[in-house]
């Protein structure tokens, strides 16, 4: 079998690094922080421990769960079949799967929802009829934004505000007039439409950076994880890498897999030619905050008409973390007033933080978040193969067939993991298809 360094510990790195260990193959990781994760990590301040982000999965993220059981934490994930969307002086609504079947199972709540009137759910239903319809046929999607696709759509403004960007904003971390349509089609597609119960949200019970703790990579055994270990260049020479360049010297393997964000590749692997100048960062802020009593008695629930979009329930209702996603407007307002808009808009669909003390609070700009899944983006996406014979791209920017994603970074390093064992002359296969 063949020894394999992959740059990187991301869920990219990480999940290549797992499928190659499981086939047999000698891994090494190499990882510059000293945790894994990449962004989708916790760490300790203040005492205590944080996600950097609140990250969920769908259950059509299957990819993603199969690295979890790979790793041994698929149970340390909790689902929750429902989505509480909730209005500005708190009146709740409810998204939940029916007794109707797939592709129909979201009828009976979506009726129901008080926060649309008849006219701009009928509007919403013929769009998803319409999006049932073009997914597969229509050439255009990369091409233009899914604002366009909603003009073209006459869908409503606060349909839009109301339905369409809670759901999409979120899940690719991007805004309307920004993301490529096809990407949010996917997510109706695959989240929505696929089966009964591949909406379902599933949030990390523990700290994200205890799903990479040294027990489940010494199950699989041949995977060596090094961290601090930053990779100072991959040196090519005539078409093939020679050796990865650290402060403790050169580490050499049979084949090499660079998993780093797409901003660092040229610099790490000039001899790659990589040109990642159409490639642009969308940021997400998560906001924390500890009160002194419970505030929130719900897992989650996405706030409607605001700036923040979701919160989330970290601990019998005292510790709440807020997301906003493609959070622009927040990249340079000063950490107080950003701690005074959180609490300031979460008193309107809680009161009780009006009556809460605020112990402390913590912001976490997450600058280069994810790549921005933009328009005609698609086709300068790298593959996993490249022009250098034993080298491989992996990360969620590469063409892994999703956006940003955890899921998107899974299947990226799956990719470059069957180039690897097809070049090594033992070819398996470790993506898993779709489930539609």
């Amino acid at each position: 079998m063949a020894e394999v360094i992959v740059i990187g510990g991301g869920l990219a790195g990480l999940s290549a690094a797992a499928a190659l260990g499981d086939a047999g193959h000698r891994v090494r990781v190499l990882e510059a922080r000293r945790f894994l994760g990449g962004r989708a990590t916790s760490y300790e301040i203040g005492g205590e421990t944080i996600d950097n982000c609140q990250h969920i999965l769908l259950r059509c993220c299957v990819n993603l769960l199969d690295f979890y059981r790979r790793i041994g934490v698929e149970k340390e994930i909790a689902f929750f079949r429902e989505f509480f969307l909730i209005e500005p002086g708190g009146r709740r609504n409810v998204l939940r799967a029916g007794m109707l079947p797939a592709p129909v199972h979201f009828t009976e709540s979506f009726l129901s929802l008080r926060m649309l009137n008849l006219t701009e759910k009928m509007a919403i239903m013929r769009a998803i009829r319409v999006i049932r319809s073009q997914h597969s046929r229509r050439r255009d999607l990369d091409q233009i934004t899914m604002q366009q696709w909603l003009d073209e759509q006459r869908q409503p403004p606060r349909a839009i505000k109301r339905f369409w960007y809670p759901v999409l904003v979120s899940a690719i971390s991007e805004e309307l007039d920004r993301m490529a349509a096809s990407h949010a089609f996917q997510v109706f597609r695959l989240g929505f439409f696929a089966r009964r119960n591949s909406y379902e949200m599933g949030v990390p019970a523990v700290p994200l950076a205890r799903f990479y703790g040294v027990d489940a990579w010494e199950k699989l055994g041949n995977v060596q994880i090094e961290t601090n270990a930053t990779v100072q260049q991959i040196a090519i020479e005539k078409g093939s890498v020679r050796a990865v360049t650290t402060a403790a010297g050169e580490l050499h393997a049979d084949h090499y897999v660079c998993a780093l964000p797409f901003d660092r590749v040229p610099s790490v692997a000039p001899g790659l030619g990589l040109d990642v100048t159409e490639f642009e960062y969308s940021p997400i802020t998560g906001i924390h905050l500890w009160f002194d009593r419970p505030v929130i008695d719900l897992p989650q629930a996405a706030l409607l008409d605001r700036t923040i979009q979701w919160v989330f329930n970290k601990g019998e209702g005292k510790c709440v973390q807020l997301v906003v996603s493609a959070s622009r407007s927040l990249i340079d307002m000063p950490r107080q007033d950003v701690i005074a808009l959180a609490l300031r808009e979460l008193a309107e669909f809680f009161p009780e933080v009006l009556n809460a003390k605020l112990e402390k609070a913590h912001v976490v700009k997450e600058i280069r978040a994810v790549f921005s899944a933009k328009p005609r983006l698609e086709a300068v996406r790298p593959v996993s193969r490249t022009k250098v014979r034993n080298l491989f791209l992996a990360g969620d920017w590469t063409r892994c067939g999703w956006p940003a994603t955890m899921e998107g970074a899974v299947r990226s390093g799956y990719l470059a993991a069957e180039a690897v064992a097809e070049a090594a002359g033992s070819p398996r296969k470790f993506v898993l298809p779709d489930i539609a």
